[in-house]
């Protein structure tokens, strides 16, 4: 991918927001696909299955990095991130960009993990701009078992080289480790809770999960279809939090049949 940059007012200060545009050349629609990343994601963290996928589609595709991560702007020092910290990127963030970059409504949105949960938060509160949307292991509410999963990247993060991972895909690891652990074992977070506030999305929705996802139970998307009843639903075996990584094939075959415009090219391995 081929990475931009664009300077944004966010937060009380300027922030410069690391994207790329992938897909088709000559997409077969205007609609544009926003890929929302995980917890401690980056542009270069999706690899080339945003490619992948909009190629599939016939789409044209945005992929950023949110400010903390990739090689957008570093989380201010001494910065700690509140409980909602993700309705502000739905509400406040992703809007401030889209319009920056051009991109028009109607828009489909692809988030994964604390990117879907951004996702449904985002088409709740503006239903008229979403055409459709995929969450991949999204979050609605905390369990025990995100927590440990958690506390368990904190150790390796301190114990193992996770850290020099990470650094290749973040200028800053530090910012983008700390601020996501950080606010999941916050005790103010165990709280948090958006059931209530999706009810309101109006847009085809196709949530995922993996059945070995060590972040999440399928209390998540089941969750989601209880509050937005015409959720589709896909339960893949074989698969933990990362969908996209695990199961690419049929991840990409489902986007094909739940995009109704596509003439899908990717053949399941």
């Amino acid at each position: 991918m081929s990475v931009a940059f664009v300077d944004v007012a966010w937060a009380g200060r300027p922030v410069r927001i690391e994207h790329a545009w992938v897909g088709d050349a000559e997409p077969r629609t205007s609609e544009v696909l926003v890929f929302l990343h995980e917890g401690l994601g980056s542009v270069s963290m999706w690899r080339d299955f945003p490619e992948r996928l909009c190629t599939a589609l016939g789409m044209r595709g945005l992929v950023y990095s949110r400010p903390g991560y990739g090689r957008s702007t570093p989380r201010a020092e001494g910065e700690r991130w509140n409980p909602d910290f993700m309705h502000r990127q739905a509400h406040e963030l992703l809007p401030t960009l889209l319009a920056a970059l051009g991109v028009q409504a109607p828009y489909a949105l692809f988030g994964h993990s604390d990117g879907g949960s951004i996702a449904l938060l985002h088409a709740a509160r503006f239903p008229g701009r979403v055409s459709r949307a995929v969450v991949l292991a999204p979050h609605i509410l905390v369990e025990d078992l995100s927590i440990t999963g958690i506390e368990a990247a904190r150790t390796a993060y301190e114990t193992t080289d996770l850290r020099q991972r990470l650094a290749r895909h973040h200028d800053d690891p530090d910012s983008a480790f700390r601020g996501w652990n950080g606010i999941w074992l916050d005790a103010r977070f165990r709280g948090w809770n958006i059931a209530a506030e999706i009810g309101t999305i109006s847009c085809p929705l196709l949530a995922v999960q993996g059945l070995d996802d060590e972040y999440g139970t399928l209390a998540q998307i089941r969750g989601i279809r209880e509050r937005v009843p015409h959720t589709q639903l896909l339960e893949l075996p074989a698969c933990g939090h990362s969908p996209h990584r695990d199961q690419p094939g049929p991840l990409i075959a489902a986007c094909g049949a739940f995009f109704p415009h596509h003439t899908t090219t990717e053949k399941t391995p």
